[in-house]
């Protein structure tokens, strides 16, 4: 993931900004969990990106992937609708804890800009939906220059997803964050078709850290940058997470990305560790066949 890929990253400010206000009052509708609900896991589970996190001779990387991890981002279905017979292969594969979060296909964000979308949005429901109970929660990125011009495709795209599909949505242009006014319409909206708001972390566009829960679930797309501040980014993320969960945050939904993916299971396993010692969940913390160094 080279989005937000900074030459320094030593000279930027990773300080996580102040919540959004109302990111308090959309939580405080929940009781404060027990233990949240909480999902880590890597963009993609090819051997190429995560060198050194396989063992010698693994026959099926997504099968060991499985016994590491609870959940998948899927960044592959954003490019191809795979036939539903991989979709349900994958399922065989994976345990009955295991999740996929798989972002939905490009013809729909990207080629139609969430117009006339309907032919590739209910194909790639009807592959996707062989994941059956495993399917939790998919998600759409939309293009960079999908502005809040566009603001009135938003709400027909939303009621045209089945009902018992919950998705997350990522806006990379900055005017939806940057207009106040705006930002307050796209929030109601979200809020009115509880579509969970994407938050992304990454070194370059510190501009979409908009901290504004539009439901009980932070879905975070960490995008590290294989250096030496990722772990204190991390550590940035438990506290915070900590706080929302004192809140009534339901649910956690935590994917690690880097410029260099070797390094994402590294990440992962000290997100995990030190989720479990302050959240209480029991997650496995994965390990690297040949750990090697981040930076």
């Amino acid at each position: 993931m080279n989005f937000g890929k900074v030459e320094n990253p030593s000279e930027i400010d990773f300080t996580l900004p102040p919540d959004h206000p109302d990111t308090k009052k959309v939580l405080s509708v929940f009781d404060p969990p027990s233990v949240p609900n909480l999902y880590v896991g890597c963009a993609k589970w090819n051997k190429a990106d995560l060198k050194g996190f396989y063992p010698r001779g693994t026959k099926d990387e997504l099968i060991y992937y499985a016994t590491q991890f609870n959940s998948i981002e899927l960044n592959a279905t954003f490019y191809r609708i795979f036939p539903p017979d991989v979709f349900a292969g994958w399922y065989e594969k994976t345990p009955s804890d295991f999740r996929f979060f798989p972002k939905m296909f490009q013809g729909v964000s990207h080629w139609k800009r969430l117009s006339d979308f309907e032919f590739y949005l209910n194909e790639y429901i009807l592959a996707a939906s062989n994941l059956k109970e495993k399917l939790q929660m998919p998600f759409l990125q939309l293009h960079n220059n999908f502005g809040p011009k566009n603001m009135d495709r938003l709400v027909p795209f939303f009621e045209a997803l089945p009902k018992d599909i919950r998705i997350a949505i990522e806006f990379r242009h900055t005017d939806w964050f940057s207009d106040t006014r705006i930002a307050q319409e796209l929030y109601e909206i979200l809020e009115t078709h509880h579509v969970t708001n994407i938050i992304v972390d990454t070194a370059g566009r510190r501009d979409l850290l908009h901290m504004r829960m539009t439901t009980e679930t932070a879905f975070i797309r960490y995008n590290g940058a294989n250096h030496k501040s990722d772990y204190d980014r991390l550590d940035d993320w438990i506290d915070r997470l900590e706080d929302w969960i004192a809140q009534g945050l339901q649910n956690i939904y935590f994917f690690i990305h880097q410029n260099l993916e070797k390094a994402s299971p590294l990440l992962a396993a000290h997100f995990i560790k030190k989720a479990n010692d302050r959240f209480g969940t029991d997650l496995t913390i994965p390990k690297m066949d040949k750990p090697g160094n981040l930076f």
